[in-house]
């Protein structure tokens, strides 16, 4: 009816009654187009159709099938309109705002190859079946889902996000799978009725309080998407740095259900995190660390020992008076965590790391969750923060194989010091055999009687002394008796010596077997 037509002026079609044919091909419109109540009984065409300026579809019902398909919008498009058929905007251009807010379609909507060079609003936009974000559909600045409803879409994409998509407060009905290359993905208070997998690219990820009765897994994809045997293009992405997948939060949220593959969790915040112990972690799922290097404090050296770190351990440790440099600084909206709430979270993990077999990966996390009981002033009281101390001190909560040892060799040297000063005697006890032989013959009978040991004196420090002591050391360690005469203060040095040692040789072989064992 106007195909190939040119509106010159403003085209106002209000409250229009669209009863037959609604052609409106390769049409151009040079002024404002308003379809603001307008109602397309029949099918609407506005296929390669060239919006100059503003085009407004904010009350519009289309009650059969609506073909936007290779359109061209230089304005801002608005279409908060009822779509009861098929919606078509494949290969459509959008040089400004689309918006959809509030939109419904109840058939399938088609947007793809479409390109969106401003902002698109999807606002509480309701999509009864498919939802087509694929073959190349392309936002180059934000795009926005929140509150949209999903009711049956079981594909979401591939679709690449210059800007940042959010789907915060949506709802998906069915299994869907998203595959979304972005550099920011907001899920907060995202709603999954059935089970769904989540591929990324790029992207930070905010899971704060997302809801999911069924297993949901994020992952990140190592290769470009692929449609139709060839990739997707990336370009809007070109000045990001890698495309690994980053989690911001999953504050909130129940993980019973949740997978993780193959993502950067260094800055991910787990504060109020339930079920967390049962998260699946597959892949190279990687978390923050400790400073590196030396670093002073109040004049004296502070080297921190390599372990994962969570983010909320950064911030804590950062806000701490006299602290060292390398500590992260939360950002706004992070909260406030400290050793009270951390300590539970590193024993979730812990436990999830154990339930997957990945001891040595468990390791790290009982020693966060240490170090935050021994820095938890207000449940863990001073006689428990005492031992762990000594704990730490020792063996490194007896994952530290080479503190265990540096005191070992530590406690044997004091030991051959103690013995070679004070513990042998000045000579070796000899040993004398007394006996009356009787009048005219008999048994005779002997008495054997030895000299106390005498106290050392002149040099004590000598060859044969150090070999003396050191074989008393080394017996005491495997907790053994050496048969060497001794002095009193001997005696209790090797009393000593074989309580701690042993103890010292045992923390050092747990924290071996902790880092190997499977």
């Amino acid at each position: 009816m106007f195909a190939s037509a040119t509106f010159s002026g403003p085209a106002m079609f209000g409250s229009a009654t669209f009863k037959s044919a609604a052609h409106f091909r390769w049409a151009t419109f040079e002024g404002p187009a308003w379809f603001g109540a307008a109602t397309f009984k029949v099918a609407a065409h506005f296929e390669a159709a060239t919006f100059e300026r503003d085009a407004g579809f904010q009350s519009a019902t289309f009650e059969h099938a609506a073909s936007f398909r290779s359109a061209t919008f230089k304005g801002d498009a608005r279409f908060q309109a009822a779509f009861t058929g098929l919606a078509i905007f494949d290969s459509a251009t959008f040089e400004r705002d689309a918006s959809y807010w509030s939109a419904t379609f109840k058939d399938d909507a088609r947007f793809a190859s479409a390109i969106f060079k401003g902002p698109a609003t999807f606002r509480s936009a309701t999509f009864e079946r498919d939802a087509w974000f694929e073959s190349a559909t392309i936002f180059k600045s934000d795009a926005r889902f929140e509150s949209a409803t999903f009711k049956t879409t079981y594909k979401f994409g591939p679709l690449v996000c210059a800007g940042r998509t959010r789907l915060s407060g949506a709802l998906f009905g069915g299994p869907v799978t998203l595959s979304i290359a972005t550099r920011r993905l907001e899920c907060r208070r995202t709603r999954w009725s059935s089970t769904a997998e989540v591929r990324l690219r790029y992207a930070a990820v905010d899971f704060s309080h997302a809801v999911f009765e069924y297993p949901l897994t994020i992952a990140a994809e190592p290769e470009p998407f692929v449609l139709d045997d060839a990739q997707l293009a990336e370009a809007p992405l070109a000045g990001a740095p890698d495309a690994a997948v980053r989690m911001a939060s999953l504050c909130g949220v129940d993980a019973a259900h949740l997978v993780l593959a193959d993502v950067d969790l260094s800055g991910c915040l787990f504060n109020g995190t339930v079920h967390l112990d049962q998260v699946r972690l597959e892949g190279t799922c990687s978390f923050d660390s400790v400073p590196p290097g030396t670093h002073w404090r109040a004049g004296r050296p502070v080297r921190f020992t390599e372990r994962c770190v969570l983010a909320e351990e950064h911030h804590w440790r950062a806000r701490q008076p006299g602290v060292v440099r390398g500590w992260n600084v939360a950002v706004c909206g992070a909260g406030q965590a400290g050793p009270a709430q951390l300590a539970p979270m590193y024993r979730a993990l812990r436990k999830a790391f154990e339930d997957s077999k990945n001891e040595p990966g468990a390791a790290d996390f009982y020693y966060g969750e240490m170090e935050m009981r021994r820095h938890d002033r207000t449940g863990t009281s001073r006689a428990e923060r005492g031992l762990l101390y000594a704990y730490w001190m020792l063996s490194g909560y007896g994952l530290r194989a080479s503190r265990a040892l540096g005191w070992l060799a530590a406690a044997m040297l004091v030991t051959i010091m103690l013995l070679m000063g004070f513990g042998l005697p000045k000579d070796d006890p000899k040993q004398e055999a007394t006996g009356t032989v009787p009048p005219g013959g008999g048994r005779v009978t002997f008495e054997i009687g030895r000299e106390d040991p005498r106290n050392p004196s002149g040099n004590r420090f000598t060859g044969e002394r150090f070999e003396k002591a050191l074989n008393v050391t080394l017996n005491s360690v495997v907790f053994r008796s050496a048969d060497q005469d001794l002095t009193t203060a001997g005696t209790y040095i090797e009393m000593a010596s074989r309580l701690a040692e042993p103890v010292l040789l045992g923390l050092a072989v747990l924290a071996v077997r902790n880092r190997v064992k499977r």
